[in-house]
């Protein structure tokens, strides 16, 4: 199974893809580390960046996709253009789902990546998005979905 881990920040979707098979994890590597929405009001803007995301979703035949959840109000709220992309990534064929950052660190507490982030060849802001793959995929494989 390939899980493709999302952080949305602002006007960009970072991702990190982690598939597991044979009781062993991988990280494929990818084209694209992000996707920037520079103009969030355009209607263009974001019907480009539907199509890159799930193109590459198609494209590394991704199974599922598990998005950081964000605050919808407050002082940790994520902005307006972080709404406008994760609709525009849940308009998929493929299951997505949402994790709190609360159950992030509970599940990275009680079961750590056996590996070290560094040694993942990933660039360090993809950590957050790659947590929330990893995490997804603990879900999956101990049935806490």
């Amino acid at each position: 199974m390939k899980v493709c881990g999302v952080e949305l920040k602002g006007g960009e979707a970072i991702i990190s893809l982690l598939s597991y098979e044979g009781e062993t994890f991988n990280v494929p590597s990818c084209r694209k580390v992000s996707f920037a929405v520079s103009d969030s009001a355009s209607t263009e803007s974001i019907r480009d960046f539907h199509f890159a995301f799930h193109k590459l979703m198609e494209d590394y035949k991704i199974d599922q996709i598990a998005i950081i959840e964000r605050e919808q109000k407050g002082k940790l709220a994520g902005s307006a253009t972080s709404f406008k992309l994760e609709a525009a990534i849940q308009l998929t064929e493929l299951p997505v789902v949402m994790i709190s950052p609360v159950t992030i660190k509970e599940q990275l507490k009680r079961n750590p990546p056996q590996a070290d982030f560094d040694s993942l060849d990933l660039k360090r802001v993809q950590q957050n998005a790659f947590e929330v793959a990893y995490v997804h995929h603990n879900r999956l494989i101990f049935g806490k979905v």
